[in-house]
């Protein structure tokens, strides 16, 4: 018990600022290697196989979220029970909630292996995706999904894990899966000439890494959400509760994907070169995207509801406000600044560069909004509300692009003016986010 003490962070109690950003760092160092896992793949294919290969890689990220987040959303409704029940020292619901969201972990991923396998030339059609690349990009998709029920499950495990406050064991299981995915693509894409099909193959045998070592976490773990296999069923109250918060969250975020795939039909019409710019600006945006602390406001939020400390919730709000704007605009200024030397990491390709220096030049320093854009409904989520977060985010974001996209976009055809919607829907969701979060927060206080 004492072993796993160490681990954890007493979120009710004490100064906050301080176990935020012991909370968030490993959180912020977890999302950065995961997103080394796609930046080792497009880096790897860029400079050994091509950019039509990179193009290939590339228009597959937004598909791959869409068919994904659903279930990556529903883990955060995993994370808020667990955080609750374990603040509140009811240990029988939170072994129940444990059980319950391993076992979905592992369903979703079985289905969504299927679907990755059955649906994904035919979406990658549906999205423009031009003929030199449809046969690559769905190979590589239909591989990667193989590896669905791996990524499912550590996802939910590390949910659990850092719901009562163990953000670095799921940090240091994925330096190791990390290190296995770029070694074992520098292997089968150089050494085999296995181009797309390689990245992939490492990335399923990295994700089946780190799900083995969280699950064998949670196995030896002598507390409340100690993991026993033969307890693996659905509890449906559980159940239920994880889908109040998780399928909203999850639906939010696959709508905010699927404006996404919309933006990345509309770059495709541009061509192969274009296609590869915005993969490689698309994977810097996901490094900025780690300075946001959504998981940490969530967490904090939800074990704070369950021991009834509201005031202390405000104050999580605040900070984590304060830290999310700090590092977001620092690094967005700095991916401004250096975009061309990033870019160059990517690819030699001066066209490519070129086309990814236009995006970046309207995205990268208003991108700290995008972090206070999401924190108002990490807070909601906390407190148990997610159904309205979710109406107003997809009426924001997608709202806004999609109006962007048919609307604006072809009278005046540029990646500057696609681009632009990024900002323009952010700041219109923070308004109606923080309308929505000042009514949740007054009914609560009242109670």
């Amino acid at each position: 018990m004492k072993n796993n003490k160490k681990y954890e962070i007493d979120m009710t109690n004490g100064t906050i600022m301080d176990k935020l950003i012991t909370f968030s760092l490993p959180l912020m160092l977890s999302g950065i290697l995961q997103l080394m896992f796609n930046a080792v793949d497009i880096i790897v294919v860029g400079r050994f196989s091509g950019s039509q290969a990179l193009a290939a890689v590339g228009s597959t990220t937004a598909l791959i979220n869409v068919f994904t987040n659903l279930f990556i959303g529903i883990s955060l409704g995993a994370n808020v029970l667990a955080a609750r029940f374990y603040a509140a020292g009811k240990d029988r619901e939170m072994s129940d909630t444990v059980h319950t969201a391993v076992t979905l972990a592992l369903v979703s991923g079985i289905v969504m292996a299927f679907v990755g396998l059955i649906f994904s030339r035919w979406a990658l059609e549906l999205m423009g995706t031009p003929d030199d690349v449809i046969g690559q990009s769905a190979l590589y998709m239909k591989i990667y999904f193989l590896g669905m029920p791996f990524f499912m499950l550590y996802n939910y495990g590390a949910a659990i894990l850092r719901a009562v406050g163990d953000t670095k064991r799921p940090l240091i299981f994925l330096v190791i899966s990390g290190v296995v995915n770029a070694v074992l693509n520098l292997i089968l894409v150089i050494m085999f000439h296995m181009d797309v099909a390689g990245v992939a193959i490492a990335t399923v045998i990295s994700q089946l890494i780190s799900c083995i070592l969280v699950l064998r976490c949670l196995r030896t773990s002598k507390t409340s959400y100690q993991l026993h296999f033969g307890k693996l069923r659905i509890n449906t109250v559980y159940l239920k509760q994880i889908f109040q918060v998780g399928i909203p969250a999850g639906i939010q975020s696959t709508v905010i994907n699927l404006s996404n795939a919309l933006l990345q039909s509309s770059v495709n019409s541009f061509g192969s070169t274009a296609m590869a710019g915005y993969t490689a600006a698309n994977n810097i945006f996901g490094f900025l995207y780690v300075a946001a602390v959504t998981q940490a406001c969530m967490s904090f939020t939800s074990q704070n509801y369950g021991v009834h400390k509201f005031k202390r919730m405000d104050k999580v709000l605040v900070d984590c406000l304060i830290i999310s704007v700090v590092t977001s605009f620092s690094l967005g200024c700095g991916a401004y600044f250096f975009g061309s030397e990033i870019l160059k990491i990517y690819t030699a390709d001066p066209e490519v560069i070129r086309c990814g220096l236009e995006i970046l030049s309207y995205t990268t320093v208003p991108y700290f909004l995008c972090g206070i854009m999401d924190l108002f409904p990490g807070a909601l989520r906390g407190m148990g509300h997610s159904g309205v977060p979710m109406i107003l985010s997809v009426i924001g974001t997608v709202g806004t692009r999609i109006v962007w996209i048919f609307g604006i976009f072809p009278h005046h055809r540029s990646l500057a003016v696609l681009f632009i919607s990024y900002p323009a829907s952010w700041m219109l969701t923070i308004i109606m986010q923080v309308i929505c979060f000042y009514f949740v927060r007054r009914k609560v206080h009242r109670v």
